[in-house]
């Protein structure tokens, strides 16, 4: 189990650290993510397709020791 989550929010997946209710963030949670920004969080299945924050993903990746890949923002 990773120590983050993905949430939609603002047109693009992030991730977040912050306490995930069972079946997930509901619509309009703050949540901060680990670009370090406070957004809402938006549901429906289509949010799910939208692409991954690219500083979220770099950042996902060095928690878990993974490659760092570097984030153009």
């Amino acid at each position: 189990m990773h120590p983050f989550h993905w949430v939609p929010a603002l047109g693009e997946r992030h991730a977040s650290t912050d306490h995930r209710p069972s079946g997930g963030y509901p619509a309009g949670s703050t949540i901060t993510t680990l670009c370090d920004r406070e957004m809402r969080a938006e549901v429906g299945e289509m949010a799910w397709l939208w692409n991954t924050c690219p500083a979220c993903n770099a950042e996902a990746h060095r928690m878990v020791g993974g490659v760092r890949q570097t984030a153009t923002v």
